[in-house]
């Protein structure tokens, strides 16, 4: 059970972010909810019916902000029971050939750095109270090649790899760490991606993108949600460095 367990949400404001945040509600944990931009994410979880939460707003990529979120969770509640390291970007979409450095450096900043710092100030907190579970949201794009999506690819690639190093440094101190992989899911973040691979198309590039799952279909938010929720619980103690694959059976195509 996660009641009355603190709960601390990156991307809170997101598709997965508040699906897991108000999954995380129901189940009675005490929410910290970090978005960069306020009003999305007071009418995030206005929507989702969250009635009690630490409402923060961080850059992921800065350092004294991921700091001072960690600390404002640990001010507000004491400690930080689980981690869901969740913000994140896909990026401009173009050939490895048409890509700038600028995008590169933009997806790889949120979605390496900020993973990374948030690691950095959560693992000292739970090394100092002795227990912690993390999942690092990663994705399938961790795992398989996407064309016009290189920056977004190797930064997931990365994270899954951060992922097993903190588990490997967190096990002696009752810290788990692992990290989850959806294939596409039906959030806003799909939609981006719709419209930059065939512009003013986005149905067909939503049947695309469906077809490539042998489900025909995306995930729900919801069902990325139940997943995290039961890797941060008890009911997962041994499980550690592990990356799971939530994706219709898009990875059975494949070794």
């Amino acid at each position: 059970m996660t009641t009355e367990k603190v709960v601390l949400i990156t991307g809170a404001a997101g598709g997965i972010g508040i699906a897991t945040a108000k999954a995380f509600a129901e189940q009675g944990a005490k929410l910290a909810l970090v978005d960069l931009n306020q009003e999305a994410l007071e009418k995030a979880v206005q929507e989702a019916g969250i009635t009690d939460a630490l409402l923060l707003t961080a850059n992921v990529t800065k350092e004294d902000e991921v700091k001072k979120y960690v600390d404002a969770t640990v001010e507000k509640y004491g400690r930080i029971d689980s981690f869901v390291n969740n913000a994140g970007i896909n990026g401009d979409f173009a050939n490895i050939v048409d890509q700038t450095v600028d995008n590169y450096k933009k997806v790889l900043d949120v979605n390496v750095i900020g993973v990374f710092l948030g690691l950095k100030y959560v693992m000292k907190v739970m090394t100092e109270q002795k227990s912690g579970s993390i999942v690092n949201l990663a994705s399938n794009g961790g795992l398989l090649g996407a064309p016009g999506m290189s920056a977004y690819v190797a930064s997931k690639h990365a994270v899954i790899a951060l992922n097993k190093t903190a588990a490997l440094e967190g096990a002696e101190h009752g810290i788990r760490s692992v990290a989850v992989c959806p294939s596409g899911v039906d959030t806003q973040m799909m939609r981006s991606i719709e419209k930059n691979a065939m512009p003013g198309q986005e149905e067909q590039a939503k049947a695309a993108f469906a077809a490539t799952v042998p489900m025909n279909r995306y995930a729900e938010a919801s069902e990325i949600a139940d997943l995290i929720t039961f890797l941060a619980s008890d009911k997962a103690s041994f499980i550690s460095g592990s990356y799971y694959r939530i994706d219709g059976g898009q990875g059975a195509t494949s070794v």
